[in-house]
Order: structure tokens, then sequence, then C-alpha cells
């Protein structure tokens, strides 16, 4: 029965031809709308197809979810050929050095959004900024990047999540002069990021992507890195993404000199959250809700990330991390981050810390209100919950949030 006409391998095979005749079509509109040929590294296909097979057979996409979905992949089809584009034309852009990085792990909801924005205050380091990364072409320059077009154009693509997922912001502070993750543009562009779930249910893409090869990506994302800097320093870079645990072995194959700041909560804080913010992004996009798989599905991704980021740590590297508290990042923001730059071996200067503190002022936890859910709303006991992770509390002494 598996292999009959209406089995479920027949329909995997109809679904994979789907998305390969998808793919051409989205590679070939790429093409021709940046008159650009050489992708690259061919490797990012494997991904692309089964992201679109599983899309057109669960997604569930309603008329606005098809747009912004296929919009922003091809997006990233025409950003990766940008980007091969100026290679080719200014070959020593691969000249460039990245060294030392400074990854920002840990679960989402755990101050690490915050966080990286106080790093970004200091302007000695480098951040990814939201319009660069959504448009790494032309590289950015160092004479013009506060006043590039780019970034009202970043602030409109805000603008609009906000008017499609109001309580998004509630959730996350954005800005588009502001830092933001790697893993949905730079690791985007290979097709290798758990991001694309923000938008649709995607069941057999999740399972794909949490076991597939990383390296390539982190090749792709290095790339992309250099090419940022290259006319536009300084090059000490401070990188965010919670997704980074599940591929850390890849991640810390490629940059074997990076560090990393890893931030905790107490985990029924987080799962429920994480599950809550995952619904806001795609109902707006979808014509089905399942919030008990997305529960299920929270929990089981960050418990893999935990498990191979607490092995990773285990194999001789943890002394190449720096751990943060939520409670201790909200109580003592610049003590904390005193605490990061000396670990670091860094000077944090006068007037960093006088920006920073500015920014932690400016934007003070709920200031666009109150994220509000219900853990039983997504099939989620604490308890349990708590139980299920003891291994992670327990590691990093992470005591419950006062409720």
């Amino acid at each position: 029965m598996e292999g009959g006409a209406d089995g479920p391998g027949a329909r995997a095979q109809r679904g994979r031809r789907t998305g390969q005749r998808r793919v051409r079509s989205l590679m070939d509109r790429a093409r021709a709308d940046t008159g650009l040929e050489d992708f690259g590294d061919d490797s990012f296909r494997e991904g692309l197809e089964v992201l679109v097979a599983s899309t057109d057979g669960e997604a569930h996409l309603n008329a606005i979810g098809e747009q912004v979905f296929y919009d922003r992949v091809l997006g990233l089809l025409e950003n990766r050929l940008q980007i091969e584009d100026w290679y080719t034309r200014h070959p020593e852009i691969e000249d460039q050095e990245i060294v030392a990085p400074l990854f920002g792990l840990g679960l989402p909801r755990t101050g690490s959004t915050a966080l990286s924005f106080l790093l970004a205050q200091d302007l000695a380091a480098r951040s990814l900024r939201a319009w660069e990364s959504g448009r790494p072409c032309p590289p950015p320059e160092a004479a013009t990047q506060d006043r590039d077009p780019r970034i009202a154009e970043a602030q409109a693509g805000m603008d609009l999540i906000d008017a499609l997922a109001p309580e998004f912001k509630v959730m996350l502070p954005t800005s588009a002069t502001g830092p933001t993750e790697c893993g949905p543009e730079l690791l985007g562009m290979s097709f290798r990021s758990q991001t694309f779930e923000g938008f649709a249910h995607i069941p057999a893409y999740a399972e794909w992507v949490s076991g597939c090869d990383m390296e390539p990506a982190y090749r792709f994302h290095r790339r992309t890195l250099k090419l940022l800097q290259w006319r536009c320093p300084p090059t000490r870079w401070r990188l965010k993404t919670p997704t980074h645990m599940l591929a850390i072995e890849a991640l810390g194959a490629e940059y074997p000199d990076a560090r990393f700041v890893m931030t905790h909560r107490d985990i029924a804080s987080v799962i429920p959250s994480v599950a809550s913010l995952m619904d806001t992004l795609s109902s707006p996009l979808c014509t089905r809700r399942d919030p008990r798989y997305l529960g299920s599905h929270t929990a089981d991704t960050w418990e893999l990330g935990l498990r191979r980021t607490v092995a990773f740590r285990d194999a001789g590297r943890e002394a190449r991390f720096f751990d943060v508290g939520f409670g201790a990042l909200q109580a003592d923001p610049l003590g904390t981050v005193r605490g990061l730059y000396t670990w670091l071996g860094e000077e944090l200067t006068p007037v960093a810390e006088q920006r920073m503190q500015a920014w932690w002022e400016a934007n003070p936890k709920d200031k666009h209100g109150v994220h509000v859910y219900r853990p039983e709303d997504y099939g989620i006991d604490l308890e349990a919950l708590r139980e299920r992770f003891r291994f992670y509390a327990d590691r990093f002494d992470i005591p419950p949030d006062r409720r």
C-alpha cells in the first residue's frame, strides 16, 4: 500500500515533483528580475525543494499568505544572485576575514533580543542590521549607511507586519536600523532555516531542516558577512539567532574561533510564549490553525537545540560560553554587559555605556503592552514541561519565574 497510487509514498513523490517545478519557476523569475544567472553553490536547491513541497502540501496558506511566502522566497533567491554577482565583479571581497564573532544563543523569549539591542549601541562593534540583512546588495558603505534608502523600505515591511499581526511588537523590539537575527536571511538564502516555520504549518520541512547538513548554509553565512563588512567596518561582529543551537556543530566548524553568549530563563515562560508567537505570525497567513501542534513542536525543537548545545559545550568548549540569566539582565542590564565585556577582554567605553542606558530607558519591558497567552491552548502542562526540561534548569541553575 505504501507504494500504491494513493499511498503516502506516491503522494510524497508527487509533492516533490510539484515542488521541483515550482522551484524552477521561482529561479527563472529571480533570474529575469535581476538579469543575473549564477546562484553559486547549488546546495540551496534541496532545501528549497523540500520547503516548497511542504508549503504546497501542508501549509493551507490563504491568498495573502501565498503572496507573502513566495515573495519572501523570491527575494532570498534574488539576494543570492546579487551576492554572487558582487563576488564575481569584486573577487577581493573573498580576502575579508571574519575574526572571533560573538554569537548570541539561548532560547527565544529569554532576553536575547534586548541584549542584542544593547550590544548594538557600541558603535565600535558590528551588528547585522535589519535593513542590510533583508537586502545586502549593494553592500553598505560607511559614508552613506545612515541614509541608505533600504532603511525606509525595511521600516515599511515592519509596519506591514504590525498591521497584519499587531501583537508582534508586544513580544519583540524591532527597528529597521537595529540588530536582527542572522537566521532568517543569511541562513534563509540557503533555505536551511527554521524561520520559515513562523510563516506556515510545514512539518515535513521542519523535520528535514532539524537534521539536515548545515555546513553549506554557514559557508554562505560567512560569505554574506564578508560582503557586508567589505566597505562598512567595523568588523567585530555581534550576531544572534536562537536556532543556531540546533546546528551548533556546523556553526562551530565554520567559525572555530567564535565565542558565545547564552541567555537563560524558566522554560515555563519560554515554550508557551514561543508557541503563541508562532501562532501570531502565521495565523493571518493561513486558513487553518493547529495550536496543539505548535505547543508540542516548539517543545520538541527547543529540547533538541538545548541538548545539542549542552553536548557541544561538554566537548571541551565550555570556556567559549558566557551565560546570562533573564532575571539578572532585567535587574542590572549595564552590569550584565560590563561582565560580558570583561569576559571578552574588550573595553566598554563611557559613550557606549551611555548609549546602552539610553536605549534601555527608552524601551522598557512591556512598552507596547503585555503578551497574553494561555499555555493550555497549546496543550502545555507547565509542571510536566518543567520536569521534561529539568536537565536544562539544573545545568544552568535557572529559577522559576515569579507569577
